[in-house]
């Protein structure tokens, strides 16, 4: 079996799963934000449950709303704080919360081996640490809470062998925007993302987020890594409970395999309005922009701003670009304080904001008007992703994106560095 065959079936109590094949599968965390859990808290009260199947294996977050922009974000927070309390699961306020996809791990509550859903997408993210992740939808969700199970078919798996070493400026994110190039947003439709390779072993756990992030940008149900020495690394201060480490076994069988070697690999940037419309950035031209985003759950971790304030250090953001920087959690914005992340960042121009998904899906702290275009470390580039339809949203990493709030247009961070 592949990895995520060998999960869901331990999971299972089965000897053996398949992909098509329809399982019963228990979870071991489930997770919802502030705008998804008032929905499935609300079809949670109709099945008649009085309590959820175990609070310690439910994440609640506000992350997408808060701090909470008008009367309905209000409300609807008000709404998934009051259900927490009552129900004793795990939630975060304002002020100890951070992105989703950026507090679970840090805090320990997704580890290797796990099956974890959740209501939103990019759940795939925790494919990382060598779990089976995944979104679904809100009514899924209230189900879960109720019987702690979920149903799902078990999908096929397409490996993706990464060859070489990483040229300079070359990131996670460029690995997984050229994966989505070449296969397409639906290249990988319902299966699972198996990322492999020497580029993978020595790629950072920041770097790994971010691609398996993106997986669901590519239709994969889930992208997932194994477990090695990084992972262990990673997670060693920060679990509280056992987990398991899974490796699939040598005649697993694969539905494709795709390698690429990314020894000469430029830095990626994709143009609206799909991150599939991916080009090098030796191919990106002049555009000039007038706003750029460095954060979100895709690269809002401690390495992404620490890349951003190599670029930014002892520049200035152009007259003409509104620069916002949003840390993932409140321990990376306390981190890139005391590494004097955060005074490089306001020296050079840009704002700095609390722990937020907000403009990323066009909720607030910087949406677009018509005609304005903004390059960002996010994950979705789609027509009216960051605000107005007429606006558009240009993928990239953290120093693309940091050299560019410099330069007023793309460009890549070698244009206004010397190696440094």
């Amino acid at each position: 079996m592949t990895l995520v065959e060998k999960i869901l079936a331990t999971h299972s109590n089965m000897k053996k799963v398949k992909p098509g094949q329809f399982i019963s599968v228990p979870v071991d965390m489930l997770l919802a934000n502030d705008i998804t859990a008032p929905i499935a808290i609300k079809e949670f009260s109709r099945l008649g449950v009085e309590k959820v199947f175990n609070p310690e294996k439910i994440v609640i977050i506000p992350d997408h709303f808060t701090p909470n922009k008008d009367i309905a974000s209000a409300e609807q927070a008000k709404t998934v704080r009051q259900f927490a309390r009552l129900q004793g699961v795990n939630y975060f306020e304002v002020g100890e919360m951070g992105i989703e996809h950026v507090l679970l791990p840090e805090k320990g509550l997704v580890l290797p081996g796990d099956v974890v859903i959740g209501a939103d997408s990019h759940t795939c993210t925790y494919g990382a640490l060598g779990a089976f992740a995944t979104g679904m939808g809100s009514t899924d969700i209230a189900v879960a809470m109720a019987t702690g199970n979920i149903w799902m078919k078990v999908p096929s798996t397409i490996k993706f062998i990464y060859h070489g070493i990483l040229p300079q400026w070359v990131t996670g994110k460029d690995l997984i925007l050229y994966t989505i190039s070449d296969i397409g947003v639906d290249g990988a439709l319902y299966s699972a993302m198996e990322f492999v390779g020497p580029a993978i072993d020595s790629l950072s756990m920041d770097g790994r987020f971010t691609m398996a992030n993106m997986a669901i940008e590519a239709g994969a149900k889930v992208g997932i890594f194994f477990a090695d020495g990084n992972t262990i690394d990673y997670i060693k201060s920060r679990a509280m409970r056992p987990y398991t480490i899974y490796q699939p076994d040598k005649d697993a069988e694969y539905i494709r395999t795709v390698e690429y070697d990314v020894s000469t690999l430029e830095p990626q940037v994709a143009f609206p309005h799909s991150p599939e419309n991916t080009r090098p950035i030796s191919k990106v031209g002049d555009i000039k922009i007038d706003q750029v985003l460095i954060g979100s759950c895709t690269n809002g971790r401690l390495e992404d701003l620490q890349i951003a304030a190599r670029v930014l250090k002892g520049k200035k953001v152009h007259k003409d670009v509104r620069c916002i920087i949003i840390p993932g959690s409140q321990k990376v914005y306390m981190d890139a304080l005391k590494e004097g992340l955060i005074e490089v960042f306001i020296e050079a121009g840009s704002v700095v904001s609390t722990p937020t998904c907000g403009p990323c899906l066009g909720g607030h702290m910087g949406i677009l008007a018509s005609g304005e275009k903004c390059i960002s470390t996010t994950n979705r580039n789609f027509i009216g992703r960051m605000g107005s339809a007429e606006s558009e949203v240009y993928l990239s990493n953290p120093a693309i994106s940091a050299a560019s709030a410099v330069a007023g247009n793309i460009i890549s961070p070698k244009e206004i560095i010397n190696n440094r």
